[in-house]
């Protein structure tokens, strides 16, 4: 098919190089020409994996190529997908749609022929109709332009498998004519089994928010779970291999850390709870909320438990070196990052922070050009008073803890994401600490 993906950034660089890579001819749309003139040249803007490969190879074949040229795409495409940010709104509750509506605008006056656009964009419950109006009565195409809602579930740092190998499809539609081409459009995928659940708009507006909320809520319960611990003295590692063992719940998302973070689990869950008080559901929302709060509150338990770990100093003059500035491994993504939160506060606490993390420093220091960044995972460690994990990456947990037991003033590491076996650690000479579980 010819495909367009308006906006290219995390979502849409990702699904425009999908596309191309099951066949598709794709021209990917972007306000930014020096992004454009990139993502043309090949070159990618964001880390993901595999992506930078994905996008050369397809850029070279001719498959895929941007323009900043909204008409152009018009002319095009058969199918339209939209991939704009929706932020917060200034309320700080619900979604900012304002690029959805302004890329239908753009677009819709210069579809002359049958068209379907496919929304990606997560949206409040009720945004697919007001855009089918909108869309059909600009378009010179009028009923002939189809609206189909198809909510990603994309993980960043997993992107481009999570778009080329979904664990599920969903397809919001109004007319059969959207049914058949999202079904056109995802044929490959379909095909190797991936399932394909048909609604109507409004459910699939509201199985992206009720998924990621749901992982909301699972986060901030494990990180509650691991607050008692903490009081307790037991062992929330244990408690998570007891509780995931059961087929109802799963240990996957239950890793006790810092929070969650990033462009769109953070929004979703407030988008969501700011629904079911729209909706008159207020028992959700009082539930929602508590999940919020919760993850609210981590970086004040990770500055308690480095409180704790330094025991007689204190925090203001320390010197303290935080591994990992991006929202969670794979990823240069530092939106809403708790790594960079916990960063920001110990600085305020007066202590002198350097923070490592191994793609997400360049994007880092553009959002917090306060604090002080090193390149060199050894490096940053040298006349550290402590070390704190906060960013899960997998060369913090495939480190020698050996070769760099003598690099800091003082060998005391503070996990925040539960993320080592620290026995090794310890065996090395580091006294650990992590969040929910007993020191020893």
């Amino acid at each position: 098919m010819r495909v367009s993906v308006i906006g290219c950034g995390h979502l849409g660089i990702p699904h425009a190089a999908a596309m191309a890579e099951l066949g598709h001819d794709v021209i990917g749309v972007d306000v930014d020409q020096a992004k454009v003139d990139r993502l043309n040249a090949g070159e990618c803007p964001i880390y993901e994996i595999g992506l930078p490969e994905l996008l050369a190879r397809h850029t070279q074949s001719g498959r895929l190529r941007f323009t900043t040229d909204i008409r152009e795409a018009a002319d095009f495409a058969e199918l339209h997908f939209i991939a704009v940010g929706t932020p917060i709104d200034a309320d700080g509750c619900s979604y900012d749609t304002a690029q959805v509506f302004g890329a239908i605008r753009q677009l819709a006056p210069h579809l002359d022929r049958a068209c379907t656009i496919v929304g990606k964009s997560t949206v409040t419950v009720g945004t697919t109709t007001q855009i089918t109006a909108l869309a059909q009565r600009l378009a010179p195409a009028g009923d002939q332009v189809d609206i189909v809602w198809n909510p990603e579930f994309l993980r960043e740092g997993h992107a481009v498998e999570d778009t080329l190998r979904p664990d599920r499809l969903i397809a919001g539609v109004s007319t059969t004519e959207g049914e058949k081409a999202i079904r056109a459009v995802y044929a490959g995928i379909v095909d190797a089994g991936v399932p394909i659940y048909v609604t109507d708009p409004q459910t699939a507006e509201l199985a992206k928010g009720a998924a990621n909320t749901f992982l909301g809520l699972k986060i901030s319960y494990i990180n509650a779970v691991a607050d008692m611990c903490e009081a307790a003295d037991g062992d929330i590692s244990q408690i998570v291999d007891i509780l995931g063992i059961d087929p109802r719940i799963g240990a996957e998302g239950m890793r006790p850390g810092i929070g969650y973070g990033g462009g769109c689990l953070p929004k979703d869950v407030r988008a969501f709870t700011a629904s079911a008080r729209q909706l008159g559901a207020a028992q959700a929302a009082t539930l929602l909320r508590a999940a919020e709060e919760i993850n609210e509150n981590r970086t004040a338990v990770a500055c308690a438990l480095i409180t704790r770990a330094l025991g007689k100093r204190p925090i203001k003059g320390a010197r303290i070196t935080v591994w990992g500035a991006a929202f969670k491994p794979g990823t240069n993504d530092v939106r809403e990052s708790p790594a960079l939160a916990l960063s920001q506060a110990l600085q305020q606490a007066g202590a002198a922070v350097i923070v490592h993390d191994p793609q997400a420093v360049p994007t880092a220091m553009v959002r917090n050009p306060e604090l002080d960044y090193s390149d060199d995972l050894a490096a940053s460690l040298d006349g550290a008073d402590l070390i704190v994990l906060a960013t899960e990456w997998p060369e913090y947990r495939q480190a020698d803890p050996h070769a760099l037991v003598d690099r800091p003033a003082t060998a005391l590491l503070v996990d925040c994401r539960t993320t080592l076996d620290p026995d090794p650690w310890r065996s090395a000479g580091w006294t650990v600490h992590q969040l929910g579980r007993p020191g020893k």
